[in-house]
């Protein structure tokens, strides 16, 4: 039997919960720390495209004030999308709009308010339950999406733009491994949804894995109705990709190209099996 695509996966598909609570408190404070250590300047060199580091942390503040007043304050106002704007335009736009009206805020200033307010975050995210029912998750196909998967989004969320501020001022990736073996873990939940398009005999298994302290391995496997991350089948994979781990998580917050990822790799098995899944994002894109 071939696999077709299918309606959105159950949770079960996802693999098992991660918990990533534990983790926000650290994070916040690193993020933090790095912001109270640049110089005047780094506060205006490019972090992402279009937006300079001083507009990324504006961006964190505002991401801050929506998790607060959705989920500890039960809030429902704020922007909406227009009529047949898609949720990434969406996205797009009202981050946009925020980030232009904190323009006249200053480095200090945003990053005095990030401190309580982000900490304010990471204290709700500690006692957050984790089978609730919570924000969907697009790049996993999941809405809502339990708690855990919601939660381990935002913590990737926080902790990718802080390395994205890391090299718009020179430094390198932050190496430790156990953090990083959170955020691909997270990432690679999106395997089943980047996959979703794809026809392969029921049962075709394809095994990702990502070398080192903070690698892995994922094995998606082909239903009558999509893929699934819960345990494989008896049998081996069809298609192998290895990555490093900075290649990998360039690859799923689209820092890096698929090529230029699929360059990087060693792949055995299914060449296009192995492209398919190198299309993996697990950013809003």
């Amino acid at each position: 039997m071939m696999s077709r695509p299918g309606p959105v996966p159950e949770i079960s598909r996802l693999g098992a919960p991660i918990d990533a609570r534990p983790l926000f408190a650290a994070e916040h404070a690193a993020l933090i720390a790095t912001l109270r250590g640049l110089r005047p300047d780094d506060w205006r060199a490019e972090a992402v495209p279009g937006w300079s580091v001083r507009d990324l942390a504006a961006h964190l503040l505002g991401d801050c004030y929506g998790r607060l007043a959705r989920d500890r304050d039960g809030h429902r106002d704020g922007p909406a999308p227009a009529p047949g704007e898609t949720l990434e335009a969406f996205i797009h736009r009202a981050n946009q709009e925020w980030v232009d009206a904190c323009a006249r805020l200053s480095p200090a200033t945003l990053t005095d308010t990030l401190d309580l307010i982000g900490g304010q975050v990471a204290g709700l995210f500690r006692t957050a339950d984790l089978a609730a029912p919570a924000l969907g998750v697009s790049w996993a196909g999941v809405d809502p999406a339990p708690m855990w998967l919601d939660s381990a989004r935002e913590f990737t969320e926080l902790w990718t733009h802080r390395q994205q501020i890391r090299h718009a001022v020179g430094q390198e990736t932050d190496p430790d491994p156990h953090v990083l073996a959170v955020v691909l873990d997270t990432f690679l939940r999106a395997l089943p949804h980047t996959l979703r398009h794809t026809r392969a005999p029921e049962g075709t298994q394809l095994r990702m894995s990502v070398d080192g302290p903070a690698g892995g391995a994922w094995t998606a496997t082909a239903l009558a109705d999509g893929w699934t991350l819960a345990e494989p089948a008896a049998g081996a994979p069809v298609t192998r990709i290895a990555l490093d781990a900075d290649t990998a998580w360039r690859l799923c917050t689209r820092g890096i190209t698929p090529a230029t990822a699929l360059a990087r790799a060693r792949v055995e098995g299914d060449r296009n099996l192995a492209e398919a899944a190198c299309r993996i994002v697990s950013i809003i894109h």
